[in-house]
């Protein structure tokens, strides 16, 4: 699937609730999703992982929908195929 697609999807199934929720309560359900993610890499939970990975593009597909980011756009215009900062694929900046 696309990544338009995805948030297309997502908001089609959660616009609604997203929006009386608000953009500031549904920004700290996505940062409650990273945390999760965060606990499950910690304590090497595997077979969490990939779950938790999920809810957190999810919620932040939500969070984009509330704020009109489309985000297929932003990240193809942030990263054009190629590192930004070095303008090199794969990566050629120095390693720090």
């Amino acid at each position: 699937m696309e990544l338009r697609a995805f948030q297309d999807l997502i908001r089609d199934i959660y616009f609604q609730r997203d929006s009386r929720r608000g953009s500031d309560k549904t920004f700290l359900w996505f940062l409650e999703e990273v945390g999760e993610l965060i606990r499950s890499y910690r304590r090497e939970e595997q077979e969490k992982i990939d779950s938790e990975m999920a809810d957190v593009i999810a919620w932040l597909a939500s969070v984009a929908n509330l704020l009109g980011v489309d985000l297929e756009s932003a990240l193809l215009k942030k990263y054009p195929r190629v590192c930004p900062l070095c303008s090199s694929a794969p990566c050629t900046c120095p390693f720090i």
